[in-house]
């Protein structure tokens, strides 16, 4: 089993060719990727779209939250079905973020309801004043 010339340019010329095509495809899919938009039109209308989305997304989960409100008022059953598929329906919607976003409205919460135990006021004993009640709260702390 001898290695001649002709057999080791062959191995390097197939080495290449396949060097070459992986840069060439590669540079294709990142130069796609690191597409914006040209025009300032484009750019206006993207902004306009994220901040939508963005805005319904927080009224979704706002909603959400006004809902499981109502349903421990009511006396409605916890984990029912129809909030664990608008909880489902909000992950679909915004992914990892929404459920970051509730964490950080469960934080704001815990951290006002400690402060109201320790007699230290609020912005929002401010904006409720005498007339606190769980969805006022809400709408306070999730502001549109």
């Amino acid at each position: 089993m001898s290695v001649t010339l002709r057999n080791i340019q062959g191995m390097l010329e197939f080495i290449l060719l396949f060097i070459f095509f992986y840069f060439v495809i590669n540079s294709f899919t990142r130069r796609k990727a690191r597409r914006k938009p040209r025009t300032l039109d484009a750019e206006l209308r993207a902004l306009i779209h994220d901040h939508n989305t963005n805005t319904g997304i927080a009224l979704d989960i706002k909603r959400y939250l006004l809902d499981i409100i109502n349903d421990n008022n009511n006396d409605l059953e916890k984990f029912s079905d129809s909030r664990i598929n608008q909880a489902q329906h909000l992950l679909d919607r915004a992914g990892p973020a929404a459920f970051y976003w509730m964490g950080e409205i469960a934080a704001q919460l815990a951290m006002l309801s400690a402060a109201q135990i320790n007699g230290i006021p609020t912005n929002v004993n401010a904006e409720l004043r005498d007339g606190a009640t769980p969805e006022a709260i809400i709408e306070v702390v999730v502001k549109n």
